[in-house]
């Protein structure tokens, strides 16, 4: 045993119910002189000292917060073994990774425990009858995580709900995306009394059993085996607006080396096909499509339901005016500027000097606007590449092959650490302080 003179036990008391709890877990409950967890946390316990008879006084502070709590262990140094309890397992979307690391580098003359606990997922899967080692996991409590693709493209997705919103907007999100079909089973209350646990399909739930702290698993008998992000142009919706032609997709997408948390603006999105294709890239990268023509915004909304992509956010306006209030970008695509090429540089470069900017161009006249952008330092590392396309058509007995207009494809920017990934400097600092976008239906305006 250290010599160290106090003791935190950080505690996985498991979903919440006594039986429920390790008895590793009962045993760090029972030594403390201080408890300190959510109202929740803290009532389980209480019941299970009820049941042990246990009347050792104890210090107990009710509260959620890691670096509150760090604060009070710092404080009150007359607390020699503190239990700091958790729902489910410390290591599992657990406030219990921050809390240690404070611990662990802090002048505080202590040992930290970890304990572990039955997660609500490993739990609820068991009430169901069913595997998590081949799941997919989600948490939709206190963040803003995409999921769609990950429910697309996977039979079975668990999901840990909580907080104001979250199974109201996994349940419309499901509507949305025209996965009503999809059978979901939601877990309420978990390992206490009034435990209930709901299954049938997404589009016979109300919005009032998905809500409050619950656990839901979301099964998909026929997941999309779609692997890569290229789309042939003919899957698009296309109406009457231009769009990238497929050849011009496949290399643009290849030089903006995208990364998975990417943040991606594309200027001029046209009918989104560079928008849906640079967000089926990765799972959690956010594209803002940026489109003025009323039509084009149609489809964009179109093709993103289509292809499952949330991670596109349509932003209705003309660059550089809709970019302003927008998150800082990593990746940057223009495939239409509308003559503002240099002003859309401007105001991308203000917010990340080390975005990886890819254009395309057509005009000849882009073309110029784009050496005299690199003369004006805005494209730094510039390389061109030109593509000549041809496509075979059916010509009575014989193929023929048709010439695509040829397009200039400019790369830029984007500094790499030597591991092909992208130093984008103080871009999460720049992100926090950036304002946001209102968002309607799925369609943001900006502010």
């Amino acid at each position: 045993m250290c010599d160290k003179k106090r003791k935190v036990s950080l505690i996985g008391i498991g979903t919440g119910g006594v039986k429920e709890m390790t008895e590793r877990a009962k045993e760090e409950i029972l030594a403390s002189d201080c408890l300190i967890g959510a109202s929740r946390m803290l009532e389980s316990a209480a019941c299970f000292l009820e049941q042990k008879k246990d009347i050792k006084r104890r210090d107990m502070l009710s509260e959620y917060r890691w670096d509150f709590i760090f604060s009070y262990v710092k404080e009150h140094e007359e607390c020699s073994r503190t239990a700091v309890l958790f729902s489910g397992d410390i290591g599992f979307y657990s406030g219990a990774k921050k809390l240690e690391a404070a611990l662990l580098h802090s002048e505080i003359d202590c040992t930290v425990e970890l304990i572990p606990g039955i997660s609500s997922v490993v739990y609820f899967a068991a009430k169901l009858g069913v595997s998590w080692d081949d799941a997919k996991i989600v948490s939709l409590h206190g963040n803003e995580t995409l999921f769609i693709q990950t429910v697309d493209t996977n039979r079975k997705t668990f999901f840990l709900l909580g907080g104001k919103d979250a199974g109201e907007r996994l349940l419309n999100a499901l509507l949305e995306y025209g996965m009503g079909e999809l059978f979901l089973s939601v877990g309420r209350d978990l390992s206490y009394e009034d435990e209930k646990i709901i299954r049938k399909k997404a589009a016979d739930f109300q919005i009032e059993e998905v809500r409050g702290l619950c656990t839901a698993l979301v099964e998909n008998e026929n997941p999309a085996k779609r692997r890569g992000p290229h789309i042939r142009d003919d899957a698009f919706v296309r109406g009457k607006v231009p769009m990238t032609k497929e050849e011009v997709r496949a290399v643009s997408i290849a030089r903006m080396e995208l990364t998975e948390d990417a943040v991606v603006y594309d200027v001029g999105a046209g009918t989104g096909s560079v928008s849906v294709e640079a967000a089926l890239s990765g799972e959690q990268i956010k594209v803002y499509a940026i489109e003025k023509n009323p039509e084009a915004v149609l489809l964009l909304e179109k093709n993103r339901r289509k292809f499952r992509t949330d991670g596109i956010r349509i932003i209705e306006g003309s660059a550089p005016e809709a970019l302003v209030h927008l998150e800082p970008p990593t990746h940057l695509f223009i495939g239409g500027s509308s003559g503002n090429l240099k002003e859309i540089l401007t105001v991308v470069k203000q917010k990340n000097p080390n975005v990886k900017i890819v254009i395309s161009a057509i005009s000849l006249e882009t073309v110029r606007d784009v050496m005299d952008a690199e003369k004006e330092g805005l494209l730094t590392d510039m390389e061109v590449t030109q593509i000549c396309a041809s496509r075979s058509r059916v010509l009575g007995q014989y193929h023929m092959m048709t010439g695509m207009n040829p397009v200039y494809i400019i790369s830029a920017g984007g500094k790499e650490d030597g591991f092909g990934n992208f130093d984008h400097g103080d871009l999460q600092r720049k992100r926090e302080n950036s304002g946001g976008v209102r968002t309607y239906g799925g369609i943001s305006g900006s502010k």
